[in-house]
């Protein structure tokens, strides 16, 4: 059992504010992705739970207990950092038993556990090994199987992946999935990269400048950002956001009329994802293509409006040029609305 309870966190040296107001109750075995660009708070606020950083203002929680005053060793976390902190003169075998030793695990429970966590994570060819001799991914399966061995209250991740290629990141996003699922621990993930976030979270937090823009399942935050920067954070491509006015029910701006929108007259920002739209012979927006995309399951084409790139996906066959007219098919039921000025959501 290990529920994290944030109230109101904040966190500030000087004049700076790193973290505000940081309030959410994480539950038992949730999986939650602290998600948003570099400088927005989300490491600083993970390490607070860790106790590598005093908190400011607020109290962190687990279990009932406020933790504030507790040292790093006395809160039954486990970390894993994206440098992958491995003991360059221990193999792999004593660089994952390392925490047993240090937190005075009896030496009988050792090697189960060991040759337990290395399984887990697909070691037990390498536990011979130096880390020199090692890929990336694998000294990042070292460093999870030593947060694994410790069997902790709570994991945190800070951006475990970031140091791996494309591949690896692919095949080691899958692996803490499947870990998460047979572990069962509260874990706190924290990276800069939505697809991470999309996939492993049961739940993201979206920060901006230290603070929260939204919290919500993954389709939740998909399918109704908070504001305009949640849209244009979450997604690949990102939702198409057009700067325009409505004027009797019509959103208008360069190259683009869309009728049926019930909202008074005056400038919004209107968005809708690329997969959300098609190309069509008749349409709401007609501009000359900036550029083409093939993904292999699909062809994305990009216009320019005003000093936006709109995108939507055609089918992988389509063919076209540079300057090429299109003309995109917008139905007003699949339009995201925002203020022009605040770009928070507008209505449900």
């Amino acid at each position: 059992m290990a529920e994290i309870q944030l109230r109101n966190v904040g966190k500030r040296w000087g004049s700076f504010v790193g973290v505000q107001n940081f309030d959410l109750t994480i539950a038992d075995r949730e999986f939650l992705v602290l998600l948003g660009p570099s400088g927005c708070g989300k490491t600083t606020t993970m390490r607070m739970i860790a106790g590598l950083e005093d908190v400011t203002d607020g109290d962190i929680l687990i279990d009932g207990q406020v933790v504030n005053d507790l040292e790093p060793k006395d809160r039954d976390v486990a970390m894993v950092f994206q440098s992958y902190a491995l003991y360059p003169n221990m193999n792999v075998y004593e660089n994952i038993r390392f925490p047993l030793k240090v937190r005075k695990v009896p030496e009988g429970e050792h090697d189960d556990r060991v040759r337990r966590a290395s399984a887990m994570v697909e070691l037990d060819d390498f536990l011979h090994r130096k880390p020199s001799e090692l890929s990336g991914g694998q000294r990042q399966r070292v460093a999870l199987a030593r947060a694994i061995v410790r069997e902790p209250n709570v994991f945190l991740m800070d951006e475990p992946l970031s140091n791996l290629d494309a591949k690896l990141r692919v095949s080691t996003r899958a692996q803490i999935k499947n870990l998460s699922h047979e572990l069962a621990v509260t874990t706190i993930y924290v990276t800069h990269d939505q697809i991470e976030a999309m996939t492993l979270a049961d739940r993201v937090v979206v920060m901006k400048h230290g603070v929260v823009q939204q919290v919500g399942s993954p389709t939740e935050i998909y399918d109704a950002p908070a504001n305009t920067f949640v849209a244009s954070f979450i997604g690949s491509p990102a939702m198409n956001l057009i700067d325009g006015k409505i004027e009797n029910g019509t959103f208008a701006a360069q190259h683009t009329r869309i009728e049926g929108l019930a909202l008074p007259d005056g400038p919004v920002t209107l968005g809708f994802r690329a997969e959300d739209a098609s190309l069509s012979d008749s349409g709401q927006i007609t501009a000359p293509i900036y550029t083409l995309e093939l993904l292999g399951d699909a062809t994305m084409i990009s216009v320019r409006i005003g000093g936006a790139l709109v995108s939507v996906k055609a089918d992988k066959s389509f063919r076209a040029e540079i300057d090429d007219m299109v003309t995109i098919s917008v139905p007003p039921e699949i339009c995201h609305l925002f203020e022009a000025g605040s770009g928070e959501r507008i209505g449900a």
